[in-house]
């Protein structure tokens, strides 16, 4: 599969960001503040994104990020960003509040990772079964939502401007790592996937090795574990597990590899995201 046609870009520095897609139709949010989704069109909006990466996977989480020397404390900064789209759902500034993101994703396009050599889950998993489809191919990663709106339409904007964005730039699938806490020492990701490999498994050409495999047969107890929000979300869309999940020790959890293919989206999510 190739890529239909290149994401509208522009140049700004020594990076290139997407054009602003148009805005999603806002929503209400807390007190009446109302949202908008924006693709990063300057190196502001990127460090706005940047600074919600830190508070959630440093702050939150805990994550041990290493970001580059030079940037600016309180930011999640990694070799990918400035080859990637990044999109943001933030509050429509006021006069008496400023516009803040609450949820973001990156992308990163079939061309941009050829040009680094790989994407950011080639340094999780090995993807060699996956090698022909890398053309048409898109990467989210860095996904995340202020706490206070996890809860709204936060995920379904930035879902919705990702569907018309494969759609228009011709990407057939999209790829990731889904995280899974470790908190209980790796019990629940590995019972997540021994219940996943039964339901959601992608075919044997479509999977994918662990460099640093979770210990998943020693982990697992049987239970039968709901899938977090997000997991669940994909799932509902069409969502293939790859294979078992890796262990990252730097954010502290289970990475499950993830493909969505565009045309599997059930009728009422296609309507929904696609427009089709």
């Amino acid at each position: 599969m190739t890529l239909a046609t290149a994401p509208d870009r522009h140049a700004f520095g020594s990076h290139a960001f997407a054009r602003p897609a148009p805005l999603a139709p806002t929503l209400p949010g807390s007190a009446g503040v109302r949202l908008e989704a924006v693709w990063a069109r300057n190196e502001e909006d990127l460090r706005a994104a940047q600074r919600l990466r830190w508070r959630v996977f440093a702050d939150e989480m805990g994550a041990r990020l290493r970001p580059p020397p030079g940037t600016p404390a309180g930011h999640d900064v990694d070799l990918f960003d400035a080859h990637c789209e990044h999109l943001s759902v933030r509050t429509v500034a006021t006069a008496a509040e400023p516009s803040q993101v609450v949820g973001t994703y990156r992308v990163l396009m079939p061309t941009a990772a050829r040009r680094l050599g790989g994407f950011y889950i080639d340094t999780e998993f090995d993807l060699v079964r996956l090698a022909r489809l890398r053309p048409g191919l898109a990467e989210l990663g860095r996904s995340c939502i202020d706490p206070r709106w996890r809860q709204g339409g936060v995920v379904l904007m930035l879902w919705s401007q990702l569907g018309a964005f494969m759609q228009r730039n011709g990407i057939e699938r999209v790829m990731g790592c889904a995280s899974v806490t470790m908190h209980d020492g790796g019990r629940m990701a590995a019972d997540l996937w021994h219940g996943l490999r039964q339901t959601h498994l992608a075919p044997l050409d479509e999977q994918v090795r662990p460099r640093v495999p979770l210990c998943v047969e020693s982990l697992a107890t049987g239970a039968r574990v709901e899938p977090p929000a997000l997991i669940k979300g994909y799932l509902k869309c069409g969502g293939k597990v790859l294979g078992p999940p890796a262990w990252d020790p730097d954010f502290g959890t289970a990475d499950l590899p993830m493909m969505l293919r565009l045309s599997d989206l059930p009728a009422s999510y296609r309507r929904r995201f696609v427009g089709a």
